[in-house]
């Protein structure tokens, strides 16, 4: 773990930086949930969530006798070609991992810029 600096972490995933990567221009989000790795940019993490907030509203299979954890929900990534099936819960706590990881990125970047000042 010392070759990253953890931003967030729930029951389905973390979120890093790569400390090689931490001075870099963009630095970029290393999201990593049921054994997928995303490294992502800010912007591309934002539209991840939207992404994610579009398969919310989705429809689930009516026939589910278990709606929460059916993986009848299809979330694209910020990746054209790689799209995962995910359940209600699933996604739920994809949502939060994402949306909190971009609050603490702009969180720190707020910051920053700041003491920059």
């Amino acid at each position: 773990m010392n070759a990253i600096d953890k931003i967030y972490s729930n029951e389905v995933g973390i979120s890093f930086f790569w400390k090689k990567e931490v001075n870099a221009c963009k630095p970029r989000v290393q999201l990593v949930f049921r054994d997928i790795g995303f490294l992502l940019t800010l912007h591309e993490l934002k539209h991840f969530s939207e992404l994610c907030a579009i398969a919310i509203q989705s429809q689930y299979c009516n026939a589910c006798k278990n709606v929460q954890n059916c993986r009848s929900l299809l979330l694209r990534t910020p990746s054209e070609k790689i799209d995962i099936a995910v359940s209600i819960s699933e996604l739920t706590q994809i949502e939060e991992l994402i949306n909190t990881t971009i609050f603490k990125v702009e969180l720190k970047n707020w910051i920053k810029n700041i003491n920059l000042n």
